[in-house]
């Protein structure tokens, strides 16, 4: 969820607080800030995405946030993913409604 979250944020408005905010509204899911850092710092290991600090921001007191992007690896993880489910999924229907 949080590799999808930056996806669709993009670079310029991906980062921990968006991240959060984008995975509870579109979810209902809350999830705790360190969380995503740790997960931000796996998928950074992992090469499936990039962060960079951007410039500082007067209304936090001069600090930058720390910008993600999704890198190839990272679009091709979760293309790689969504196509895995939808094999998952297909055909499911009448289990799903317990014929």
């Amino acid at each position: 969820m949080v590799l999808l979250a930056c996806i669709r944020l993009g670079e310029d408005e991906a980062y921990a607080v968006s991240i959060v905010d984008e995975v509870r509204e579109r979810t209902g899911r809350e999830i705790h800030r360190a969380a995503v850092y740790v997960t931000l710092q796996r998928l950074e290991k992992k090469g499936l995405i990039s962060t960079h600090l951007g410039d500082p921001l007067p209304e936090r007191g001069g600090k930058a946030r720390r910008h993600v992007r999704a890198e190839r690896a990272g679009r091709d993880a979760v293309r790689a993913s969504r196509d895995a489910l939808q094999r998952m999924w297909g055909g499911l229907g009448p289990q799903l409604e317990g014929r």
